[in-house]
C-alpha cells in the first residue's frame, strides 16, 4: 500500500489486490508487534503526506543501548543534536490505520481488499490477474509485495536462498515502573536477542499514565511452547531476570504472541513485467529492526525508477527500467541481510570467552566515534545513494 501511495503521488495509477480484511488488520489486539521506523523511512512517510497523522502516535528513539547479556562493555548509540532521533517506534496497527486513511484519499489507487488471486499472466504486452470471483485486472507491471510467502515470487520461479534459525520471537507489551527515557535496548543472549523497544506512555483504566515498552524476546524453537505456556507471573519473572531490573516493576500489557524466525534472499528482484519489494524478496532476523525499513527503501527506489521512466515516455514494465531498480536495490538488501545474519550467529556463540571477546569489541566501538557514526547512519538508513523520497 505504501508503494501505491508513492506511485499515486507521482501520478501513476495502480490496483492493490489484498487478500486480508482492513477491519481485521486494524482491530485492537490483532497484531501486538511494533516496528522501528528509521530516519529514512520517516522521510518517506513525510514526503508521502503521512507524517502529520503519524507524529502523535510514535515514540522517538533517542538512543540505542547494545549489550552482551547486560554485562559491562556496552555500546550506546546516541546521535548529535543536529541528527534528530535514531527513529520512531510505532505499533503496526497505527501504521496500518494511517496508511489506509492516506490511500483512501488517492484517486489513483484502486483498492481491492478481501480479494484472492486465482491466476497470473505476464507477457510482452502486459500483466494480468484473474480473481476468484471472476474479475480480471490488467496492468503494465505486476509487483509482488505479499511478504515472505509470496505466491507471485514462487510462481515466477525465483529461488531464494533460505534457512531457518530455529528461533521464535515472543512478542508482548509491558507496562513498567520507571520511564524508558526513549532508549531502545538490544540485549544479546546465546539463545537470541532480547529487545525492549520504547512506546509512548498511555493512560490506564483510571487515567494514570503508564510507561510502556514492546518486548521482542528470541527463544529457541524447542523452548517457545514452554515460554508461551508460563503463567503471567512466571513469564514476568523470566523477563525481569533478563532485563536486570532497569525498568523497575513490570506488568504484562498485551497478550503474548510468537513468530518463527528465518532468512531468505533472492538474487534477482525482477522478471518480465514483474518486480519484487519487501519481504517477498528478502526476509531477515529482526535483530537490527531493519526488515520493514529495507522494504520501504525498495518502495522509494521503485517509485523513483518508474516515475522517471514514465516521464521519458517509457513503459513501466520496460526491462531496462526494472534492471535499474534491481541494480539499485540488490547490493543494499544483500549487505543488510548478510550483516543481520552474521550478527545473529556471532552473538549466538555461547561461552565466557566468546562473550568476553564480543564485549571487548563493543567497548572498542564505544570509544571510536567515527565507527559509531557509521553504524548509526546505517541504522538510520541514511547511507548510500538515496532516492528523493528518502531524503529530508
Amino acid at each position: 500500500m505504501t508503494l501505491a501511495i508513492g506511485l499515486a503521488r507521482a501520478g501513476i495509477t495502480s490496483a492493490v489486490i489484498d487478500s486480508s480484511d482492513p477491519a481485521a488488520q486494524t482491530a485492537d489486539g490483532f497484531d501486538g508487534r511494533a516496528s522501528a521506523i528509521s530516519t529514512a523511512s520517516w522521510n518517506l512517510y513525510t514526503n508521502l503526506g503521512m507524517a502529520e497523522a503519524l507524529e502523535p502516535r510514535g515514540c522517538p528513539i533517542a538512543a540505542i543501548a547494545v549489550t552482551d547479556g547486560m554485562k559491562p562493555g556496552r555500546i550506546d548509540f546516541q546521535p548529535g543534536p543536529e541528527d534528530g532521533s535514531l527513529g520512531r517506534m510505532y505499533a503496526n496497527r497505527d501504521l496500518r490505520l494511517v496508511m489506509y486513511e492516506t490511500a483512501a484519499r488517492e484517486q489513483a489507487i484502486t483498492f481491492l481488499p478481501n480479494a484472492h488471486v486465482a491466476s497470473r499472466e505476464r507477457d510482452d504486452q502486459g500483466a494480468s490477474v484473474i480473481l476468484r470471483d471472476g474479475r480480471t485486472i490488467r496492468a503494465r507491471l505486476m509487483v509482488g509485495a505479499e511478504g515472505r510467502k509470496s505466491p507471485t515470487r514462487d510462481e515466477a520461479g525465483f529461488t531464494p536462498a533460505r534457512w531457518d534459525y530455529g528461533h521464535r520471537a515472543i512478542i508482548a507489551g509491558l507496562n513498567h515502573e520507571k520511564p524508558h527515557d526513549n532508549v531502545a535496548w538490544e540485549v544479546f543472549y546465546p539463545a537470541g536477542p532480547f529487545a525492549l523497544l520504547p512506546l509512548l506512555d498511555a493512560p490506564d483504566a483510571t487515567g494514570t499514565p503508564r510507561h510502556r515498552s514492546a518486548l521482542v524476546w528470541t527463544v529457541a524453537e524447542r523452548d517457545a511452547a514452554g515460554v508461551l505456556a508460563l503463567s503471567d507471573r512466571a513469564f514476568l519473572a523470566e523477563v525481569d531476570k533478563r532485563m536486570g531490573g532497569i525498568f523497575g516493576a513490570i506488568e504484562i500489557a498485551s497478550p503474548r504472541t510468537s513468530y518463527p524466525l528465518n532468512f531468505h534472499h533472492t538474487v534477482r528482484m525482477v522478471d518480465q513485467r514483474l518486480a519484487l519489494v519487501g519481504d517477498a524478496a528478502h526476509g531477515m532476523h529482526p535483530i537490527a529492526g531493519q526488515g520493514l525499513n529495507l522494504g520501504l527503501r525498495d518502495v522509494a527506489a521503485l517509485v523513483e525508477v518508474l516515475s522517471e521512466g514514465m516521464r521519458l515516455g517509457l513503459d513501466p514494465g520496460d526491462a531496462q527500467l526494472l534492471a535499474r531498480y534491481e541494480r539499485w536495490r540488490s547490493l543494499d538488501t544483500f549487505m543488510v541481510a548478510g550483516a543481520t545474519d552474521v550478527l545473529t550467529r556471532l552473538f549466538g556463540i555461547p561461552g565466557r570467552i566468546p562473550s568476553a571477546i564480543r564485549r571487548l569489541g563493543m567497548a572498542g566501538v564505544q570509544r571510536l566515534p567515527p565507527l559509531k557514526r557509521f553504524f548509526m547512519d546505517e541504522a538510520r538508513g541514511m547511507s548510500g545513494a538515496l532516492p528523493p523520497l528518502l531524503r529530508a
